[in-house]
């Protein structure tokens, strides 16, 4: 079984929102207890694609 990859929102200070990418359950997760967005496979693929086709950008 794959383990889940966890990235934090903000490596600096480890009390921020983290995504897990979680392979083996077909979902990503954003936030952290009491506040926590799940994302199906398709969602998450969505987004990706949103991202690279430059459709999403950073804030200024």
């Amino acid at each position: 079984m794959k383990e889940p990859i966890q990235v934090s929102l903000c490596p600096a200070c480890g009390a921020c929102p983290e995504v897990v990418v979680d392979v083996a359950k077909d979902e990503v997760r954003i936030g952290e207890d009491g506040n926590l967005v799940r994302l199906n496979k398709e969602a998450w693929n969505a987004l990706v694609e949103k991202i690279k086709a430059g459709e999403l950008i950073p804030l200024q």
